[in-house]
Parts: structure tokens; sequence; C-alpha cells
């Protein structure tokens, strides 16, 4: 398997893991004010796995393009 192919495969689990992350922060807020103390922890969660994911975006475009 080429860099490219297990960056894009990498990429696609880490997609999922950020959709997931999105759904849990937007039940949260559904469910407001129930389990507002959790809120900067799920935000956070999802931050930071939107920054992995768009972290590996971007090296696999540099890899892409090299």
């Amino acid at each position: 398997m080429s860099d490219a192919e297990a960056l894009k495969a990498e990429i696609k689990k880490l997609s999922a893991k950020a959709m997931q992350a999105k759904m849990d922060l937007h039940d949260l807020s559904e469910e407001l004010p129930v389990n507002w103390p959790t809120i900067l922890e799920v935000a956070q969660r999802a931050h930071d796995a939107f920054a992995i994911l768009e972290s590996k975006r971007a090296s696999l475009k540099t890899l892409e393009n090299a």
C-alpha cells in the first residue's frame, strides 16, 4: 500500500471519528441544559478530531502534489 493510499484510509477513519464527535456535540446542544457541565469536554473532542482530520488532509494534498 502506498503512502497516499494509507493516508486516505486513515483520513476515512478520522472523518468518521470527527463526524461522530460532531453528532455528540449536536446531541448535547439539543439536550441543554441537561449535561451542561460536559460542554467543554465534548466541544474539545470535536475540535481535536477536526484539527487532526484537517492536518491529515493537508498532508495528503502535499503528498499528492509532490
